[in-house]
């Protein structure tokens, strides 16, 4: 039986870079389904999505970017696909580099592969300094509640298999989502790996995160996880394994 694969792309107002996005997934796996989730954008992404192929679900209003990803692994899950990547609609993660996050997955030994700049010590990404504590904050805080080294919390570069695409399908955070749904995976029992990729610069439009939205991320992030970890979340078995 064939694998079935989607790549769901959440995006707001990315009408610059969609396009791109799109067609690198295609380059990449020409017979991968391609799922745009426009989040209500105010621009002509959902337009330029559907015009390179892309199959658009849209939104009626925006509800940022963890519903927006949500919907669309709730798609993956109805339609019955058996492996799911995320890619940003903003063109910096390279499709070319889905291999790497497949492999752990067809091996059988990860149900969620997180694309992480920080597995190798002399990678090339070097964020600016308040965002490079923040980053390793994070991450140290999810290591040590979800009992599991991870090295890059806010990545939304990922695989996932059955068992991730129905866990998630019911438990996702929506409010800058990477940190905690790395919590609620691990504390579900989902295996975890984490593969070295290179990330770029935003291809087109602008970032939704201020210098002042910046600061209530660190603070939002800080309390959601001390929350999340005190919730009891269904296990591997309930996320149909």
């Amino acid at each position: 039986m064939t694998e079935r694969l989607v790549a769901v792309v959440p995006a707001w107002n990315e009408e610059g870079a969609i396009g791109r996005v799109v067609e690198e997934i295609r380059a990449f796996d020409p017979a991968a389904a391609i799922v745009v989730v426009d989040d209500a954008s105010s621009d002509e992404t959902a337009v330029v999505a559907a015009a390179h192929g892309a199959t658009v679900l849209r939104l009626p209003f925006n509800v940022g970017i963890g519903g927006a990803v949500q919907t669309g692994f709730r798609y993956a899950r109805d339609e019955g696909y058996d492996v799911a990547v995320r890619l940003d609609g903003d063109g910096q993660h390279d499709a070319s580099e889905l291999g790497k996050l497949l492999a752990p997955v067809h091996a059988g030994t990860a149900d969620l592969v997180i694309g992480s700049r920080f597995v190798d010590p002399g990678g090339t990404y070097r964020p600016p300094l308040a965002r490079r504590i923040g980053i390793r904050l994070f991450a140290r805080l999810v290591s040590l509640l979800g009992g599991q080294r991870v090295t890059d919390t806010t990545s939304g570069f990922v695989a996932l298999n059955r068992s991730g695409i129905e866990l998630f399908a019911v438990e996702y955070p929506h409010d800058y989502p990477e940190v905690e749904s790395t919590l609620v995976a691990v504390r579900s029992g989902l295996r975890l790996a984490q593969v070295q990729v290179d990330m770029r610069e935003r291809q087109a439009g602008t970032s939704s995160i201020t210098f002042v939205r910046s600061l209530y991320y660190i603070v939002k992030v800080m309390l959601a996880l001390l929350i999340a970890s005190l919730r009891r979340y269904p296990r591997l078995e309930a996320a149909g394994r």
